[in-house]
């Protein structure tokens, strides 16, 4: 059975992140580990970490999504590494259905799941809870594994991104040149593909996502002007639209 290292980059959102980690506890059945990435927090975040006795990075400054996720991948010990927001909220048999899924097919390199707040085939047609416990009721309908709800994608969202350990050491680390985030997991996808990798969404597996929770809170002001920026270097680096990928 393979072994799992979950990486959750986070920056001063202790109150996501300790339901996050409730989370991963309570609904994951297979064998994983959690390694914190912690970009200069300064609301309790160490001190949870070390009383949690997690894999703990600690980073002096926030240095964005992509370096967080490289360095929290230089310290997982999984055959599989899965890039977890510090917003989502997971159910029960995700990671089971998820893995499932990442090692139907040796091609296969890359899995996501579908959410409440995601893109693409990732996004659910409407939200149909207000509450938690409804969520949870909710996924118990969707967590059923079947693979005719898996489907092949250009890209997946990187809030809840499962790929195998051979994928990384083919495709190399996520290019930070897209810090402090987005278009990095779009980047990353279609290197993969480029590899001969294929990626799917698993209908089977429902998360909650609260979709930006960090980075409204990290950029006030808004966040506009950082996805068309990023959206420019991917341009650079492609000469495609990330929107054309879908």
């Amino acid at each position: 059975m393979t072994f799992t290292s979950i990486i959750i980059p986070t920056h001063n959102g202790l109150h996501l992140l300790n339901e996050c980690v409730e989370s991963i506890r309570k609904y994951t059945q297979v064998p994983y580990e959690i390694v914190i990435v912690d970009n200069g927090s300064n609301d309790g975040t160490l001190d949870y970490c070390l009383q949690e006795n997690m894999i703990f990075v600690s980073l002096a400054t926030n240095t964005g999504f992509a370096s967080a996720c490289n360095k929290g991948i230089a310290a997982a010990s999984g055959d599989d590494l899965l890039l977890l927001h510090n917003d989502v909220i997971v159910s029960d048999g995700w990671l089971k259905n998820l893995t499932k899924a990442l090692h139907s097919d040796e091609q296969v390199g890359i899995v996501g799941p579908i959410a409440n707040v995601a893109s693409r085939q990732q996004q659910v047609k409407r939200r149909r809870y207000s509450y938690m416990s409804q969520f949870h009721r909710l996924s118990g309908q969707y967590n059923r594994s079947n693979r005719s709800k898996w489907k092949y994608t250009n890209s997946v969202d990187g809030f809840c991104f499962l790929f195998k350990r051979e994928v990384m050491d083919k495709v190399g680390s996520f290019d930070e040149r897209f810090s402090p985030g987005y278009y990095e997991d779009d980047d990353y996808c279609l290197r993969a593909r480029v590899h001969g990798y294929k990626i799917l969404v698993c209908g089977d597996v429902l998360v909650h996502h609260e979709g930006g929770a960090t980075f409204h809170h990290c950029f006030p002001n808004g966040i506009d002007e950082i996805k068309v920026r990023n959206q420019h270097v991917f341009m650079d680096k492609w000469y495609i639209d990330p929107h054309k990928l879908s």
